[in-house]
């Protein structure tokens, strides 16, 4: 299959941390790009996100573009249930789990798939637009309006997921899509950067910045930033 767009990722445990449960996959012959991130504060965080990227590399490259969302999901839903079968295994109070934001170009049409607080922006014409919405506490506090954007910043449970793979048996994704337009740029990422550069200054690097250089820049500004978090991104540019 013709690949669709270039891609380019990059990925370190942070400043503070010292093992990284993000994990990434790329997979341009499929039209399929996904940013994982462990659950904070849970051991298995790396086993889990670890779990998400290999469950969707064991999909098959020649699915047809009608076939792809389908096995996707398929894909996530059943590592949902091995997580949680693994969990329960380890008694009671235990649990694996992981966000998951993942991008599939086809078609000239885009699709992007999440469950947690991992982001997908869209970099077209100058500007740089989070596509995905947070499934978080703090979102949720947002939504209802007891809290402001300044304050969320500063929530002491901003790290709190509602939404994840092997979170829960009544496992769910939320979906966008969009038509895709030639030279857009996806950023998926996880929340160590996200939460540490807005999108003005995402803005300012893809302007900056292309391929894996953008990839490198964003891990390093993160970090320069302050980010305490494992950090990961992948760079999708479309032809």
């Amino acid at each position: 299959m013709r690949r669709l767009a270039e891609c380019w990722g990059a990925t370190h445990p942070g400043t503070v941390r010292s093992s990284n449960q993000d994990a990434y996959l790329m997979r341009p012959e499929l039209g399929l790009w996904v940013v994982a991130d462990g659950a904070g504060g849970h051991g298995g965080g790396e086993i889990a996100s670890a779990a998400v990227a290999e469950g969707l590399r064991a999909l098959p490259s020649h699915l047809s573009t009608g076939e792809l969302l389908g096995r996707v999901r398929s894909a996530l839903s059943d590592t949902n249930a091995r997580l949680r079968a693994e969990a329960a295994s380890r008694g009671p109070r235990a649990l694996l789990a992981s966000t998951v934001v993942a991008l599939l170009v086809r078609d000239g049409h885009f699709a992007c798939l999440w469950a947690g607080d991992s982001r997908c922006y869209l970099a077209r014409g100058g500007a740089v637009t989070c596509i995905t919405r947070d499934h978080s506490l703090v979102q949720e506090l947002l939504d209802r309006g007891e809290i402001t954007e300044e304050a969320a910043e500063r929530h002491p449970q901003a790290n709190v997921v509602t939404r994840a793979v092997g979170a829960d048996d009544a496992f769910a994704l939320d979906k966008v899509t969009g038509q895709v337009q030639p030279g857009d740029v996806f950023l998926l990422m996880s929340d160590g950067v996200s939460k540490t550069l807005g999108a003005g200054l995402l803005a300012e690097t893809v302007a900056a910045a292309e391929g894996q250089a953008l990839a490198d820049a964003l891990i390093a500004l993160a970090m320069s930033r302050g980010s305490t978090d494992n950090v990961t991104v992948v760079v999708v540019r479309c032809r």
